[in-house]
């Protein structure tokens, strides 16, 4: 693996990632671990931490009619879909985007684009980014606002599309 890896924040100044527990179980994960997402999928991050989240993309073993369900009139290689509640959260979030060598990492899930790491880490580069949306759309995505994200995301568990459903117990609640 040569291409860097990242690491999403709306904390600045981090200067060592240490180990912590995982949030979500994975039976992968059997100590702490740093986080870290492969550039292929930056995108699923460049959101406020807590907000909501379907994300998904075709893979080679996506169906004709799970391609003409979800991406009908979309020449986008991934949809993030996100609550309209959010709408005035993102628009005022500065992210912070820690860079890192992969060096220390594995590969924990392909499909969402996650790495792990067991050693403290230390960023090679950060990059502030104050205008989520401008960085969301100069990326090959779709970005969808939705009332309510619940059917979206039962539907596309339910597809033959690689996906990813962030902070779903948030759904339906307003942002803080």
């Amino acid at each position: 693996m040569s291409e860097c890896l990242f690491h999403i924040s709306e904390e600045p100044g981090i200067n060592i990632f240490e180990p912590k527990p995982s949030p979500s179980y994975f039976d992968k994960i059997t100590s702490n671990v740093v986080f870290a997402i492969s550039e292929k999928l930056l995108h699923n991050y460049l959101l406020p931490r807590d907000c909501p989240r379907v994300t998904y993309y075709a893979s080679p073993k996506t169906t004709k009619a799970d391609l003409d369900t979800f991406f009908k009139y979309s020449l986008a290689d991934y949809v993030i879909a996100i609550e309209s509640a959010w709408f005035k959260k993102i628009s005022n979030t500065t992210l912070y985007c820690y860079e890192f060598l992969p060096d220390t990492f594995t590969i924990l899930d392909e499909c969402a684009g996650y790495y792990i790491s067991s050693k403290a880490v230390e960023p090679i580069r950060v990059t502030i980014i104050s205008d989520l949306f401008e960085e969301l759309l100069k990326r090959n995505i779709e970005l969808r606002f939705i009332p309510d994200l619940h059917k979206l995301a039962d539907e596309v568990k339910q597809s033959s599309l690689n996906f990813s459903l962030i902070r779903m117990r948030n759904a339906g609640k307003q942002p803080i």
